[in-house]
């Protein structure tokens, strides 16, 4: 956290939490939702400039509820989460996360029935950006072989009984089926804070 923001809480330790102003959508992209995206379940505006970005990221926490936040000096704003705290991406250096950070090795690895994948490490729990997708799905094996279509697609809808894996570089993760909010249940995260 940054020290500026550090000696803003201790000079007022009072100011009241801020919700449902700030969003990260499914992509990785931090949205500024003012009271009519709220009133309307919109989205929001992306938020472009860079060191505001940069401030949100490095202030970007959890409290022991689980709900994700940015310590704005003495303020906390919630973060209201399309999907999961961290999305990550594929590159040249393998998964990076939305924040710009390197993805951990992952300890566990979902797929949703809508195809959604998702990796847990530590306190990192990243929704793979739908873009990279298709590359990741290339990393699914099935008894041990790679994977077409319908043999995924028979997997998920339970009509094939098999051992799934994700294969990452050379460690292979089982590979479970579950939902976003189970998964954000079980890593004890909240997608909603609420006042």
């Amino acid at each position: 956290m940054d020290k500026l923001v550090l000696a803003a809480i201790a000079k007022w330790p009072d100011v009241p939490h801020c919700h449902g102003w700030l969003g990260l959508d499914a992509r990785g992209q931090w949205r500024m939702r003012d009271q009519r995206c709220q009133d309307l379940n919109l989205p929001g505006d992306i938020i472009r400039h860079s060191g505001l970005l940069q401030f949100i990221i490095r202030n970007y926490l959890h409290d022991e509820h689980g709900a994700w936040y940015f310590q704005n000096g003495p303020q906390r704003v919630y973060v209201d989460l399309a999907a999961t705290p961290y999305i990550a991406r594929t590159g040249a250096a393998g998964l990076t996360l939305h924040t710009g950070a390197s993805m951990p090795a992952p300890q566990q690895a979902w797929i949703t029935a809508e195809g959604q994948i998702l990796l847990h490490s530590g306190e990192i729990l990243a929704l793979i950006d739908d873009r990279d997708l298709a590359e990741v799905m290339a990393w699914i094996r099935i008894d041990a072989q790679a994977v077409d279509d319908e043999t995924l697609l028979a997997w998920l809808a339970g009509t094939v009984s098999a051992n799934a894996e994700l294969q990452i570089g050379s460690a292979r993760l089982p590979l479970k089926l579950a939902s976003l909010s189970a998964c954000m249940q079980e890593c004890g995260f909240i997608a909603q804070p609420q006042p």
